[in-house]
């Protein structure tokens, strides 16, 4: 098996505003080996950008604050470096592709100089060597003509176009970790196939691992090794992706995938989870996925299920697990 490269431990993030403490990430512990895709999985505000962010230590500050927990990487914990150190880890080591490539890019500025931006702050290359580099980026992400579109804007680019600069620009300086978070939210079922493809080229050609951000088990399916299902801030299972889609040991996991559509089912009506995730600034005591759970005890209502060990790397946190 591949070496651990990246392992978080009891990760704790909050945000503090005027009503309270939202507790975003809450004890979040997870590892990523070598060469691998590591799917984190989720409804939307569960807390997979946030831990994400956290790793990077990119929150919004003051507001959002890691109050707890460690993320090592090489055997240094990345929580304790100074902002200026923690500024040489960031591209070069561990990179991260966001959501909206629209945000990510600065629109007066052509694509080329932003590439090259990164490789000048984190390699030191001189300008013919720059500009080598950023070319090389523009083809590893498989950008037709890279000469001619060095000199374009992002608003000249299409949608897809712009997510394979956004890519470049992660893979410019050669981390040996990417974390790409939901970037194919945007793209038409065509364009997500293809770059869902391209990252996969990518990883075999250069060894990187990648951490995927996703509300989608269809991609899961498709791009991860293994995968942790969050819910309300916490993973409540983690497994090989074929293990979850086989024997998912979680009510939540369950209900996540029987919400995917089936071509091989034919279903009057699609399948959703009843409720609502409860709010952030003021959990529920025991399971936080009680008032939702078809299969929910009183023991749920009252205590926080620990996480248990049901077969080699699946592990589950429920009271309903025997």
């Amino acid at each position: 098996m591949s070496r651990v490269i990246l392992k978080v431990e009891d990760l704790h993030t909050s945000f503090f505003t005027r009503k309270g403490e939202v507790k975003a990430v809450d004890g979040v512990s997870f590892y990523v080996r070598e060469g691998e895709t590591f799917g984190i999985v989720g409804e939307s505000g569960c807390g997979k950008t946030v831990t994400g962010l956290s790793i990077l230590r990119l929150l919004p500050e003051p507001g959002g604050q890691i109050v707890g927990g460690k993320v090592i990487m090489d055997g240094i914990n990345l929580l304790e470096l100074g902002k200026k150190e923690m500024r040489a880890y960031r591209g070069r080591v561990i990179s991260m592709i966001l959501q909206d490539p629209m945000s990510s890019l600065n629109p007066v500025y052509p694509v080329g100089d932003q590439i090259a931006e990164a490789v000048r702050l984190h390699q030191g290359l001189r300008d013919e060597m720059v500009q080598q580099e950023v070319i090389s980026a523009l083809r590893l992400l498989q950008i037709p003509s890279p000469e001619v579109i060095l000199g374009d804007y992002p608003f000249q680019l299409s949608g897809g176009m712009r997510q394979r600069v956004v890519g470049a620009v992660a893979m410019s300086c050669h981390p040996r970790l990417l974390i790409a978070d939901e970037p194919t939210t945007a793209l038409d079922a065509t364009i997500q196939a293809q770059y869902l493809a391209l990252f996969k080229d990518v990883q075999k050609k250069t060894n990187v691992s990648i951490i995927f951000i996703t509300h989608d088990f269809g991609v899961v399916a498709n791009m991860c090794h293994r995968v942790a299902v969050m819910y309300a801030g916490k993973i409540v299972e983690t497994a090989a992706t074929s293990t979850i889609f086989k024997a998912p040991r979680h009510p939540y996991t369950s209900a996540l995938i029987n919400s995917v559509p089936r071509l091989d089912r034919k279903d009057e009506r699609l399948y959703s989870i009843k409720g609502q995730p409860p709010s952030l600034l003021d959990l529920p005591p025991g399971c936080r996925f009680f008032p939702r759970c078809p299969m929910a005890k009183n023991v749920c209502r009252e205590q926080e299920p620990p996480e248990v060990e049901v077969g080699d790397g699946h592990s589950v946190s429920c009271w309903g697990v025997e």
